[in-house]
C-alpha cells in the first residue's frame, strides 16, 4: 500500500494544532483542537484503510478496480467517529454556555478552594473526616479537639409515653 504524503503530512498538522489549541485555557479553543484532533485522526483512519478500490457492496464491480473492493471498516470507523465528534462538540458548546451565562468569560480559571484543599497537611489530623476538630474561624487543625462527650450530647427528647 501506498501513502498519500500530503494526507499523512495534513493529518500530523492538524493533530499538532489540536493538541495546542487544547491547552489552552479558553473553551472555545479547546473544543476546535478536539475538533482538528478528531478530523486529523479521521484522515490517519482513512490512510490506513488502504488503496481505492469499487464500492464495498458485494457483487458490485467498476471498471477501473475490477474485483478490488474498499475497505468498509474504515469508512464505518470514520463515520462512527463523525457522529461522536458532532456530540461532543455539542456537549462543549452546552459546557461554554453555561459558563459565558455565569461568568460572562470564556476562560476558565483554577479552583481555589481545590488548591487549598491540595495544600493540606497530610497529617491524620488534617484529613476532610476529622474537620470537627478544626478551628472554626481559620480551619486549621487545632491541638485541642472538640469537647466531646456527655454534655455535648442533647437530652434526649420525651414522649407521652416516657413520663416516668
Amino acid at each position: 500500500m501506498v501513502a498519500n504524503l500530503f494526507l499523512l503530512m495534513a493529518a500530523g498538522t492538524m493533530i499538532a494544532a489540536g493538541v495546542y489549541l487544547v491547552l489552552d485555557r479558553a473553551m472555545t479553543k479547546m473544543m476546535l483542537g478536539l475538533l482538528l484532533i478528531g478530523n486529523g485522526a479521521n484522515l490517519l483512519i482513512l490512510q490506513a484503510g488502504g488503496g481505492p478500490g469499487s464500492p464495498p457492496i458485494d457483487g458490485r464491480h467498476d471498471q477501473v478496480h475490477g474485483d478490488l473492493i474498499a475497505d468498509p471498516l474504515a469508512q464505518a470507523m470514520i463515520l462512527t467517529a463523525i457522529v461522536i465528534s458532532m456530540a461532543m462538540c455539542a456537549f462543549i458548546l452546552t459546557l461554554a454556555y453555561r459558563q459565558y451565562r455565569y461568568r460572562t468569560a470564556d476562560v476558565i480559571e483554577d479552583d481555589v478552594e481545590d488548591a487549598a484543599i491540595a495544600a493540606r497537611p497530610s497529617t491524620a489530623a488534617a484529613a476532610p473526616d476529622h474537620d470537627a476538630s478544626d478551628d472554626p474561624e481559620t480551619g486549621n487543625p487545632t491541638s485541642e479537639g472538640d469537647n466531646f462527650g456527655p454534655k455535648s450530647f442533647e437530652a434526649p427528647v420525651k414522649g407521652e409515653d416516657d413520663n416516668e
